[in-house]
């Protein structure tokens, strides 16, 4: 790691292995595993990019979790995580899974744990999930920015985690602005998340319609230095450099770490969000 500071990355599916900037990473979250309702998993598309991003990762010393859940699955942890078999199943699979991958560890995306019985069983699954892991593997969590979402998180799985991956995007206006992301680190660390734990995530991508920012600059190459853009007709914002680099030099100072949604929207090159991210964070280096 750069001193400590984690930069990860998520890539889905769509993703070409032999594309990512393994150099750059510390970290991949491969996203997505998808959780049945009792406790099985849907099985997992392209395997063989799996092995080839573990095979280049560990060939770089980066390490690769599988990502379970993601957005439109509340429903189906409420439903495993309510019942003590389903959940046991929920792990033994789990941990299967990444020991035949190779996995260095799980990322739970559980979007999101109500407060009261929900909670409770989120950190049940945690608890169990975390006993069964080996020492070795990791385990970690993605959650909402801040607001009612946060609270069902409960406080006792910052203990059962290796880093909290805070997705601060898709809130505040405009679109994932500094100010949400001082105030996402605001609530998180108030809520005692230690700083060595907390890692802030930003979008490579634009709010209303999702452009991925590698669209963006191939629009026009300038608009990598703004935030807002008129992308043919519609009025995006977004995460230009100057404030993915801002962003990058408030997580050192305050968590350990950036993440990212998602490798596959960025551009490559001296325009690249992960390079600048990359760049700062080794420019820090004492």
């Amino acid at each position: 790691m750069l001193n400590g500071f984690r930069i990860i990355g998520y890539a889905t599916d769509a993703i070409v292995p032999a594309a990512i900037p393994y150099e750059q990473l510390t970290h991949i979250n491969y996203a997505f595993l998808i959780p049945n309702r009792d406790g099985t998993f849907a099985p997992l598309n392209n395997p063989w990019k799996i092995e080839e991003i573990v095979r280049r990762a560990h060939e770089h010393g980066v390490q690769v979790l599988i990502s379970v859940g993601g957005w439109g699955w509340d429903e189906q942890f409420e439903t495993l995580a309510a019942d003590p078999a389903s959940r046991a199943v929920f792990v033994r699979d789990l941990v299967e899974i990444v020991a035949r991958y190779d996995f260095d560890g799980a990322d739970i995306d559980w979007e999101y744990p109500d407060p009261g019985p929900s909670s409770q069983n989120f950190l049940a699954l945690m608890t169990e999930l975390r006993a069964a892991l080996p020492q070795d593997k990791l385990l970690t969590m993605a959650v909402v920015a801040l607001g009612e979402h946060g609270a069902g998180i409960p406080t006792e799985t910052f203990a059962l985690t290796d880093f909290v991956n805070i997705m601060a995007y898709d809130g505040g206006t405009p679109h994932s602005s500094y100010q949400y992301a001082v105030d996402s680190l605001d609530y998180w660390l108030g809520r005692g998340l230690p700083p060595e734990k907390a890692v802030l995530g930003v979008p490579f991508y634009a709010r209303p319609n999702e452009a991925p920012y590698r669209r963006i600059v191939a629009a026009d190459p300038a608009a990598a230095y703004l935030d807002e853009f008129d992308y043919y007709g519609t009025l995006i914002n977004y995460n230009g450099i100057p404030t993915i680099q801002a962003k990058t030099r408030l997580a050192m100072e305050r968590g350990s770490g950036i993440m990212i949604w998602a490798l596959e929207h960025d551009a490559s090159g001296e325009l690249s969000l992960l390079n600048a991210i990359y760049q700062t964070a080794q420019e820090a280096q004492p």
